[in-house]
């Protein structure tokens, strides 16, 4: 795959963990930048504008995880890749880096080239991922999701979804009442070229159901979910 022209951030606060990845990734190929805190994170994704963000969980000043979710707030970085680099056990860290936004999670030691093989998938994940054939806005009595804005609106009051809980509220909103399987929609909001975990479409529908009040999305046991329109 051609790397050139690819701009990655690697955040981390560990000097040899940043030294090692930025030799192997600069020798792939791969434009890299680095920060050493969340906060530096923040500033620097701004204005390098990285199509992949290498991002630590445990940092001084802003951890990985407050920092993943103020980059899915930057209109700007709304498609870039973020993959969490930690060594902390999965059960907080995955759950807590997906609720945040993040695309993949890769636990430390970290083997370079491993992780350049999955980067190289999450880039043609990227790439060739399919778009939602949707309108453009969709209404309902009490929801309004407008696609091109990147904004949902929840009996009128605007709420905040990262880049993967919109697209999944786009899929389930575009056909109401129709049935998606889990298949349909990994394939759909992550691609085909990239595998998540069994709890990833479970995580994001749970935050779209707090942030929707329980409304609107059903379970259907054992085949996938549902979106019940409002009348």
């Amino acid at each position: 795959m051609d790397t050139s022209g690819v701009k990655i951030l690697i955040v981390d606060d560990e000097d040899d963990i940043i030294e090692i990845l930025q030799y192997n990734l600069t020798k792939a190929g791969y434009a890299v930048y680095t920060a050493t805190d969340g906060r530096e994170a923040i500033k620097k994704a701004k204005k390098v504008l990285p199509d992949i963000i290498l991002l630590d969980v445990m940092m001084p000043h802003i951890d990985g995880i407050q920092a993943c979710e103020d980059i899915r707030q930057i209109p700007e970085l709304e498609h870039c890749i973020i993959a969490f680099l930690t060594a902390r056990g999965e059960d907080y860290s995955e759950i807590a880096g997906l609720q945040a936004g993040a695309d993949d999670y890769i636990t430390k030691p970290i083997r370079p080239k491993v992780l350049i093989a999955r980067l190289q998938t999450l880039l043609k994940r990227k790439n060739n991922t399919k778009q939602i054939q949707v309108s453009k806005k969709i209404e309902f009595e009490d929801i309004v999701i407008d696609e091109e804005k990147h904004l949902v609106f929840f009996k009128n009051k605007e709420i905040n979804l990262p880049n993967k809980e919109f697209k999944l509220l786009m899929l389930l909103a575009s056909k109401p009442d129709r049935v998606f399987t889990r298949d349909e929609i990994y394939t759909t909001v992550w691609g085909t070229d990239i595998v998540v975990g069994d709890r990833t479409i479970d995580v994001h529908i749970r935050k779209l159901r707090e942030k929707l009040n329980e409304e609107y999305i059903d379970t259907i046991k054992g085949i996938g979910y549902t979106f019940i329109k409002r009348i």
